[in-house]
């Protein structure tokens, strides 16, 4: 009988993307350093929330597909159906990760500082990666 994981309340369920040493610049980031990276997975089921919360007006921030980045200290880590899955509480999580568009008026020039593009409303102090 296959099994799944539902988290309870305020929680989810995690799976762990392999962590990337190697970034888009060409540095490797060692492995062993003495306080461990964020690291990040794709969210695979979401609890309901807590009971006040519908009465608030919160709801789950993430939903199952979204992808997220936690600390290495969050949840437990629980084994089902051989699969190594974390288990979290949502306000562990550091952020969710999203697909950002190039905007066709900037993306292929360096903003100054004060500058501001009136499409997408990037400005000169944005990091860009």
């Amino acid at each position: 009988m296959r099994q799944e994981l539902k988290p309870l309340f305020d929680r989810v369920v995690i799976k762990e993307l392999e962590p990337d040493r190697v970034r888009a610049s060409g540095l490797v980031v060692p492995g062993g350093s003495h306080e461990a990276p964020p690291q990040h997975g794709i969210v695979l089921a979401v609890g309901s929330g807590i009971d006040w919360w519908e009465s608030a007006g919160v709801k789950m921030p993430v939903r199952p597909g979204d992808h997220v980045v936690f600390p290495a200290s969050a949840g437990v880590w629980v084994e089902v159906e051989e699969e190594r899955l974390l288990v979290c509480r949502v306000t562990e999580l550091l952020g969710v990760l999203t697909a950002v568009k190039d905007c066709v008026a900037c993306a292929d020039r360096l903003l100054l500082p004060g500058e501001s593009c009136d499409v997408c409303g990037r400005t000169g102090s944005d990091v860009r990666r």
